[in-house]
């Protein structure tokens, strides 16, 4: 469960890299919407392998 943690951590941040560098407007708002759902799915991922590792 952890490496899907890093997996989605990694992409969250290559999404936000290229979302917030200054492409073309399309690529960005791409780039801009993958980063919210990769970031999402860390926090996700992250929480319950929390709540795993505490039970």
């Amino acid at each position: 469960m952890l490496s899907w943690t890093l997996v989605f951590l990694i992409l969250a941040l290559v999404a936000g890299g290229l979302g917030f560098g200054g492409l073309a407007a399309t690529s960005a708002q791409i780039a801009r919407v993958l980063f919210g759902l990769f970031l999402i799915l860390f926090l996700a991922t992250t929480l319950l392998h929390l709540f795993d590792a505490a039970a």
